[in-house]
């Protein structure tokens, strides 16, 4: 099954005083595995750029369009059996710790 993982930024990281896991080694070990699909970080939020269209007007704008102090910086797509092998994934990712991971099955469509 595949999974998005949301990789953002958290106002409340951990305060553990364990050094972060190296997310090069998270990325080689996934890959190995065969469960990470791809994934990229983001550029600033200030790179971003909304659009949206509003009775037939094309409205775009720059910069998110949400205004949140937590921010989408990268994604990854999963591979996993089930959400508990998801989760599992995500736990170890050096952003379980700095941030917050996100995971939301791709939806299927009969």
């Amino acid at each position: 099954m595949k999974y998005m993982m949301f990789v953002c930024t958290d106002t409340e990281p951990d305060t553990d005083p364990a050094p972060e896991p190296d997310i090069v080694a998270w990325v080689a070990g996934q890959d190995g595995a065969g469960r990470r699909v791809t994934g990229h970080q983001l550029a600033a939020t200030s790179a971003a750029t909304t659009v949206r269209v509003r009775n037939g007007e094309l409205l775009v704008s720059d910069g998110p369009f949400t205004e949140t102090k937590e921010v989408i910086v990268g994604f990854d797509i999963l591979e996993c059996a089930d959400l508990d092998e998801a989760i599992e994934v995500a736990r170890a990712h050096p952003m379980a710790r700095a941030g917050r991971l996100e995971l939301r099955p791709f939806a299927t469509f009969a």
